[in-house]
């Protein structure tokens, strides 16, 4: 299976050069353009692995680094810091924040593979508590990419499960379609966005009695009802 990995950054030039050289090494990269949005991408796509910028719009990627550390769904999702910022005090301080790898930019592009390759190797070989979500009765498990309604197993296809992991991992947000999309199928998707209303159609279906928590948001997209 293909690693997720969350691009955080808002260089259009380095955004390109890393994407192409992550997905030639096999990975699926998505991308934010800014701090708030990459951590909504955190919380929503629990990557395998995080690149992040520290120089970013709206929240620097300190910022980013804290919040990902402090929560502990996401705290043990490694975070790599690609950055033009290549000071030594800038490094003891993304470091101490919890920043798994620290790169100056531009990398050297084998450099980069190997070092993001090590961290997703280290994060298979680390126990960690297994990615589960329970909501209105309903239990995900990322791990296993299994999901049941009491005893009862939902047999969920690949883009149904990643759109309700995305939706029950922030009950209550709208969620528009293009990112629906995003999550569900990686942003080089040459889907049209109202395929995701086939998919939710779908899953709702699959849901039975609690596929009303499944609700449409006019004018902007899907949400789930809060508990």
């Amino acid at each position: 299976m293909q690693s997720r990995i969350l691009l955080i950054d808002d260089d259009e030039q380095s955004v390109g050069m890393v994407r192409e050289c992550l997905e030639r090494a096999g990975h699926q990269v998505f991308h934010a353009r800014d701090g708030r949005s990459g951590l909504d991408s955190v919380r929503s796509l629990l990557p395998d692995l995080i690149v992040a910028e520290i120089s970013l719009p709206a929240m620097d990627g300190m910022e980013l680094c804290r919040q990902v550390k402090a929560d502990s769904r996401t705290a043990a999702v490694p975070l790599m810091f690609l950055t033009a910022r290549t000071s030594e005090m800038d490094q003891i301080a993304g470091l101490s924040l919890g920043a798994d790898d620290y790169l100056g930019k531009p990398p050297h592009t084998q450099l980069l593979v190997h070092r993001v390759q090590a961290l997703l190797r280290r994060r298979e070989q680390t126990p960690a508590a297994t990615a589960t979500l329970m909501l209105h009765g309903i239990e995900m498990n990322r791990q296993y990419y299994s999901a049941w309604i009491g005893k009862q197993a939902l047999d969920l296809t690949r883009t149904e499960f990643e759109l309700l992991w995305t939706l029950m991992a922030q009950p209550g947000r709208p969620f528009s379609r293009h990112e629906l999309l995003d999550f569900a199928r990686g942003q080089h998707t040459s889907a049209m966005e109202r395929t995701i209303d086939v998919h939710v159609k779908s899953l709702r279906q699959k849901l039975g009695s609690l596929g009303n928590m499944v609700e449409t948001v006019r004018g902007i997209g899907y949400r789930i009802a809060r508990p």
